[in-house]
This record gives C-alpha cells, sequence and structure tokens, in this order.
C-alpha cells in the first residue's frame, strides 16, 4: 500500500479547514511565510527649519504672492502684517506635511491695527485653520531650512 506525503496531507487539511472557516486559501498559505526584512532607516533631514513658505492671495485683484517669512520676523502683504513664530515639519519617512504657528494684523489706512489671526496653519488642510477675512487668504505651503 502507498503512503500519503505529509506535506501534502497537511496542505490538504489546510485546504479544507480554510473552507470550512470561509477563509481564503492564499492567505492561510501566507501567514505561514517569514516577515520581511525590516526596512533600512531614512536619514533625518539637514539642517534646522528657519522659516515658513506661505501663499498669500488678494481676492479683489487676484493676486497670489508667495512670501518666504523668517521665524520670529514679519512680511507686509496689503494691509496685512504676517509674523512666522514656529515652522514644523514632519520627518523625511512620514507623509509630507508642516505646521506653522502665524499671526496677522491687519493695518487697514487710518485705522488702529486688528489682530486677524493667531493660531497653527497646517499644509495638508489648510481650511482646518485659516485666515477668515474678506480681502485676502492666507495658506502655509512648507518650511523652509
Amino acid at each position: 500500500m502507498r503512503r500519503a506525503n505529509p506535506l501534502a496531507l497537511r496542505v490538504g487539511w489546510l485546504l479544507v479547514a480554510s473552507i470550512v472557516a470561509g477563509v481564503n486559501v492564499s492567505t492561510a498559505l501566507a501567514q505561514t511565510r517569514p516577515a520581511p526584512p525590516a526596512a533600512r532607516p531614512v536619514a533625518p533631514a539637514t539642517g534646522p527649519v528657519n522659516g515658513a513658505i506661505l501663499q498669500a492671495l488678494d481676492k479683489v485683484t487676484a493676486r497670489v504672492s508667495r512670501l518666504e517669512v523668517t521665524i520670529g520676523q514679519t512680511a507686509r502683504f496689503g494691509t496685512l502684517e504676517i509674523a512666522v513664530r514656529a515652522c514644523n515639519q514632519r520627518p523625511p519617512d512620514e507623509p509630507p506635511d508642516a505646521s506653522a504657528f502665524v499671526q496677522i494684523l491687519d493695518q487697514p489706512p487710518g485705522r488702529e491695527p486688528a489682530q486677524v489671526f493667531s493660531g497653527w496653519m497646517f499644509q495638508a488642510s489648510p481650511a482646518l485653520n485659516s485666515l477668515e477675512h474678506p480681502v485676502y487668504d492666507v495658506t502655509l505651503l512648507d518650511c523652509r531650512r
């Protein structure tokens, strides 16, 4: 009498068990394979962040400007005075995103300056926390090294 191959019996029982359990056979067989080797670590980005890159839009004239503002400095756009206090960037091994703490003053001619925005802006979600102004829009594009 001929003896059955023990490996063929195991695969056969695995097939029967997976059909009964409703599991895909390829999924069940894949679970017996060794795990892939760990990914090689990615080198950190070089240099500290020293500013933010912002995009400003004048809704009346449709003028779009790219502003590079150093941390602790201010930039002017129309009647706005834009100050960047901090800018953070994700490491290169994570999905790209940046966030910046921005303070914006509106100084129309003949009026006292008024703070119209103070908070964090996010590159990946510009509408999450944005400047609400009838004439201007300001969004974060990236951090600058």
